[in-house]
């Protein structure tokens, strides 16, 4: 008789606060480490906005479920938890929305890019062999989606759990059309890497809204949108873009909780 060993993974979580001068307060992160990494396995690593939404899930069993009976990829992760300024560290960097909200958006890049990342990796004090990753849910998620593509050389993979998709430069009652979001724009008009990875994810229920009246809510039209420009500038499905639609989703942490293994089996190795 034959028997199979399956390794099982046992993932720490230790909690930092990083002083960030682009900021000017303090970021609070949790990251959470597999235990018993020795270094010649293929490292990767997860930055997710919203941490503070992170930890209501139970999300190291979900890391620890991840690498079951993985031996030689290791998964590091990172949830940045979100400051009262989160509305205006969050967006488009360089293009507030009609209510001037995202107007710290480049400030919060800078210190992911600038002072995070080199904290993150110090911290881990092994090379990063694998591939990194953006996430982050609702407007976190457009944030994770601006910052990844804009930084191609610092990321591979971008992950949106109910993304923000809508955020636009004018307001419904003044004319708006879908010419006024502000991230369809910006993909149609700039590039990134034409190997990055984009997951891409909506429940049937984030929401009522349905501004074009044509029964689908406006957080899938969005998102759809999304795709079909990416397919546009020449991504391919499924190998650099998946769209999840969730039946009965949620705009809620359970929601994206029960869709986290899906997106980690499909962006990283483990």
């Amino acid at each position: 008789m034959m028997y199979t060993t399956i390794l099982s993974v046992k993932v720490n979580i230790n909690n930092f606060k990083i002083p960030s001068a682009y900021l000017k307060h303090e970021v609070e992160i949790d990251i959470y480490t597999p235990e018993g990494i020795l270094g010649n396995e293929k490292i990767e690593l997860l930055l997710l906005n919203d941490g503070q939404d992170v930890a209501k899930m139970d999300f190291s069993r979900i890391l620890e479920d991840a690498h079951h009976g993985k031996r030689n990829h290791r998964l590091v992760v990172v949830a940045i938890k979100a400051s009262e300024e989160r509305l205006m560290e969050y967006g488009v960097a360089g293009v507030p929305d009609f209510k001037g909200r995202g107007a710290k958006a480049q400030a919060y890049s800078d210190f992911v890019i600038k002072e995070l990342l080199p904290f993150v990796k110090k911290k881990i004090a092994m090379p990063i062999s694998g591939k990194v990753g953006f996430a982050g849910f609702s407007l976190g998620g457009l944030s994770a989606f601006d910052i990844a593509w804009n930084n191609p050389s610092a990321f591979d993979a971008i992950g949106v759990f109910s993304g923000a998709f809508w955020w636009r430069k004018k307001d419904l009652a003044d004319g708006y059309t879908d010419a006024d979001r502000i991230m369809h724009a910006k993909i149609e008009n700039t590039t990134t890497k034409p190997d990055m990875k984009f997951w891409l994810m909506t429940g049937t229920e984030d929401e009522k809204a349905d501004r074009n009246k044509n029964m689908i809510i406006d957080s899938i039209d969005d998102t759809i949108d999304i795709v079909k420009i990416l397919l546009d500038k020449g991504y391919k499905r499924p190998e650099n873009v998946f769209y999840y639609e969730k039946v009965g989703g949620k705009h809620d942490v359970p929601t994206w909780e029960s869709v986290m293994p899906a997106f980690l089996d499909w962006a990283f190795e483990v």
